[in-house]
C-alpha cells in the first residue's frame, strides 16, 4: 500500500519522474510530488501569470547554478500557466538556437518553440494545430449566432492584425488554413501550419504553398511571438508564456558582435515588457550566475541590462526583493533536501520496504562528506545519486542500505559554464562531464 497522500500518484507519472531523475533532468510528470521550498518564489510568478492573463506582460530571469533547480521551476511554472489557461512554448537555447542570428539559429529557436507548444489539453507539446482548429471553430460558432458567413467572421476577427509588424502575412496564413478547412485541403492546412512553426526556410516555397511573400526568419522571431500571444487570445486562451532555458549558451558565443546582437534582442523585449508595450505575453529565462553577472560576456556586459537588471541595493541582510526581473533560487535547505529524498522515497518505495530515516540521514551526511554544502545547495547529483540507491536496493533484495551508502560516488555538478562556440563554425567545445556512479 501507498503511503498516505501518494494515492493520485498514477503509474504513468511514477515511471516518468524515476526515469527522469535518474537521467538527472526534469520530469514533465508529476513535478507536485516532489516539489520542495522556494514557496515565495513560487507565489510571486503565479502573480506574474495572472498579471499576463489580465492583458499584461512579464519578464523574468531565473538564475541559479548548474544542478540547483533552474529547469525544474520553470516547468512547475510552466505547469502552473498550463492550469490558468495560458499557452506556453518552451525551448533550450542551443549551439544552432538563439534569440537572434542571421544563419538560420533564431528561426531554429521559434520552430522548437512552436513544436513545443502546448496547452491544458495537449500538455507535451504539438497543440499548435488544435488553437488554430479552435480559432476557426469559434468563428464558426459566431457566424452562426449572428447569421452571418464565416469568411466574413474570421477576417474581421484577424482584420487587427495587420496592425502589428508581420501581421498581414500571419492573418493571410490562418485564412489559407480556414480555407483548407472549408475545402478538405488538407495539404493546404499543412502548408499553413508549417508556416506558423517557422518550418518554411525560403520565400519562394511559402509563396509557392500559401501565396504569401514573407516567412518566419532569424529578424522577426519576437514580432511573431507578439503575433502569436494575440492570436491564441483570439482563439479564447489566457495568453502566452515563453520559457527559454540554457541561455549560458549565448554567454559561450566566442563572438562578441553575435553576443551583444542577441542581448540587445533581450532589451528589446525587457523594454517592451517593462514599459507596457507588449499585450497576454510573459518570458521565463533560465540561465546562471555568470550568464547575469559576468562584465566581459554576460548580460552586465551590455550596460543597458545592467542598469535594468542590477539587484536592488537594499536587498541584503537577509532582506529579499523578488519584485524585479531577476529571480535567484535560493538554495535548499539541509532540511529541504531531507523532505524531497523522503519524496522520492515514498515515489519508488512502499511501505513494507521503506528506507528508514536513519538512511536518509546518513546518505546526506555521506554526500557532505563527499562535495560539502554543495549537496543541497546543488542537489541534481544527489537526487540522481540517491535514485541509484533506491534501484540497487529494489533490485538486490539481500542487500542491505548500510553496506551501499559507503560505495556511493558522487561529485559536485559544475556544469559548463566555460564551454564555447565558434560564432563561424557553430562548434562546441566539451567540457568535463558529471560524475555520478554506483559501485557494488
Amino acid at each position: 500500500m501507498r503511503r498516505a497522500g501518494m494515492s493520485k500518484l498514477k503509474p504513468r507519472e511514477r515511471d516518468a519522474i524515476v526515469q527522469a531523475l535518474r537521467a538527472g533532468v526534469v520530469p514533465k510528470l508529476g513535478l507536485r510530488h516532489i516539489q520542495v521550498g522556494r514557496v515565495r518564489e513560487i507565489e510571486e510568478l503565479v502573480k506574474d501569470m495572472d498579471r499576463i492573463s489580465d492583458g499584461g506582460s512579464a519578464i523574468r530571469f531565473i538564475i541559479g547554478e548548474y544542478g540547483s533547480g533552474k529547469t525544474f521551476f520553470m516547468n512547475l511554472i510552466r505547469l502552473v500557466a498550463l492550469e490558468k489557461g495560458l499557452v506556453v512554448m518552451f525551448a533550450d537555447l542551443a549551439p544552432d538556437r538563439r534569440i537572434h542570428a542571421t544563419g538560420g539559429q533564431a528561426r531554429g529557436l521559434y520552430a522548437e518553440m512552436a513544436r513545443n507548444l502546448s496547452t491544458r489539453t495537449k500538455p507535451d507539446g504539438g497543440a499548435l494545430a488544435s488553437v488554430v482548429e479552435r480559432f476557426v471553430s469559434q468563428g464558426h460558432r459566431d457566424a452562426e449566432e449572428r447569421d452571418a458567413p464565416t469568411g466574413s467572421v474570421i477576417r474581421e476577427r484577424l482584420g487587427h492584425f495587420e496592425e502589428l509588424t508581420g501581421g498581414f502575412e500571419f492573418a493571410e496564413v490562418i485564412r489559407r488554413y480556414w480555407e483548407g478547412h472549408e475545402t478538405g485541403d488538407d495539404e493546404l492546412k499543412s502548408a499553413a501550419l508549417r508556416w506558423l512553426r517557422g518550418e518554411f526556410a525560403t520565400r519562394t516555397d511559402a509563396r509557392k504553398a500559401l501565396g504569401v511573400r514573407t516567412i518566419i526568419d532569424d529578424t522577426s522571431v519576437y514580432d511573431h511571438l507578439k503575433l502569436m500571444s494575440a492570436f491564441v487570445c483570439e482563439a479564447g486562451y489566457k495568453g502566452l508564456l515563453v520559457g527559454l532555458d540554457e541561455m549560458v549558451n549565448l554567454y559561450k558565443l566566442t563572438s562578441s558582435q553575435a553576443r551583444n546582437a542577441n542581448y540587445e534582442q533581450i532589451l528589446r523585449i525587457l523594454n517592451d515588457v517593462l514599459q507596457g508595450s507588449a499585450e497576454n505575453l510573459g518570458f521565463l529565462m533560465g540561465g546562471t550566475p555568470e550568464f547575469l553577472m559576468n562584465t566581459r560576456r554576460g548580460l552586465y556586459s551590455y550596460e543597458a541590462l545592467q542598469s535594468r537588471l542590477a539587484e536592488n541595493t537594499f536587498a541584503r541582510d537577509g532582506l529579499v526583493d523578488l519584485s524585479g526581473p531577476v529571480v535567484r533560487l535560493a538554495s535548499l535547505t539541509p532540511e529541504d533536501l531531507f523532505v524531497l529524498l523522503a519524496n522520492v522515497r515514498r515515489i519508488m518505495q512502499d511501505d513494507a520496504g521503506a528506507l528508514p530515516d536513519d538512511a536518509l540521514e546518513a546518505f546526506m551526511a555521506h554526500c557532505s562528506d563527499r562535495i560539502g554544502e554543495a549537496y543541497f545547495r546543488t542537489p541534481r547529483n544527489t537526487v540522481t545519486a540517491f535514485v541509484n540507491l533506491l534501484s540497487v536496493l529494489e533490485q538486490n533484495p539481500g542487500v542491505e542500505w548500510s553496506d551501499l551508502i559507503e560505495k556511493i560516488e558522487v561529485s559536485e555538478d559544475r556544469g559548463e559554464d566555460m564551454t564555447e562556440v565558434d560564432e563561424s563554425t557553430g562548434a562546441e567545445t566539451t567540457g568535463d562531464d558529471d560524475l555520478i556512479s554506483f559501485k557494488l
